[in-house]
């Protein structure tokens, strides 16, 4: 047993150890302090491979009147943090948007790269880098909200933290580093619990607030991943919402890039 001199030095060092190591955290910036929160959000998502699940879209105008589409969306993961994820969106009711797809490649600085497959025109559409803050298929989401969310395609600041339901979240800006977005910033709520976004603000070019999205009803995959059941849209300009209500998530289904080449939407159907 070590001499009590020697306990008291080994509690003296694990204590300035402490102090030193609160003391880098004060005087982190609040843009790294935002950048930390938002990686440890961001990775602690890695990992999943791939994925496909069904969903419910939900549209109402601002009179409150409903339509309803169902679609599938499938979702490779790129490791690398500087390239982006693969998506590929399918609709399938009702028959008028039947077939209509959408295949993204998420970038990082540069414009993610998307394409829009019509059925009734039997095309394949490029969305222009300057069309992407438009809406997707009518509802309150943009093309670019379409797109995997990545690390890098932001700055950060974080601004405080603050209760939010039964959790308390960090509150954190980022600001679109690619050029043509249509937001000016976005505000996020990123609970303290599992990291997961709970809530984002999205602000239009001229700073306004545009819309909300809130993401509810988190469920934990393969012990690992938490994805939100429901995500809803609410354009404060208009009135109009969108909701997207999730069925159960499948990993590990077997996708590759060969699934999310331009090529394949004119397979679709």
């Amino acid at each position: 047993m070590p001499p009590k001199p020697l306990k008291a030095s080994l509690a003296l060092a694990v204590g300035l150890a402490l102090l030193a190591a609160a003391a880098t955290a004060q005087a982190a910036s609040p843009e790294e302090q935002g950048f930390e929160i938002a990686a440890r959000s961001d990775r602690s998502d890695r990992g999943f491979g791939d994925n496909r699940v069904r969903l419910k879209m939900v549209l109402r105008n601002a009179a409150g009147a409903e339509a309803t589409r169902s679609l599938e969306i499938a979702t490779l993961e790129v490791p690398d943090e500087d390239v982006g994820d693969k998506s590929l969106i399918v609709f399938d009711s009702p028959r008028d948007i039947d077939g209509t797809a959408l295949l993204s490649h998420a970038k990082i600085i540069d414009p993610d790269d998307q394409w829009l497959y019509l059925p009734a025109l039997k095309r394949v559409k490029r969305i222009s880098s300057v069309n992407k803050s438009g809406p997707f298929v009518g509802s309150e989401f943009a093309f670019e909200d379409f797109t995997a969310l990545e690390l890098k395609k932001y700055d950060y600041k974080y601004i405080r933290s603050e209760p939010c339901g039964e959790m308390t979240c960090d509150v954190v800006e980022r600001y679109p580093r690619y050029e043509y977005s249509g937001y000016v910033k976005q505000l996020s709520w990123i609970d303290q619990e599992v990291f997961q976004v709970r809530k984002v603000e999205f602000y239009d070019r001229r700073g306004d607030l545009l819309k909300t999205l809130s993401l509810e009803d988190y469920r934990l995959y393969e012990d690992k991943y938490w994805r939100a059941q429901k995500l809803a849209m609410v354009n404060h300009q208009t009135g109009k919402s969108t909701d997207l209500i999730y069925e159960d998530y499948v990993f590990g289904v077997g996708l590759g890039d060969r699934d999310f080449i331009k090529g394949v939407l004119q397979r679709i159907r």
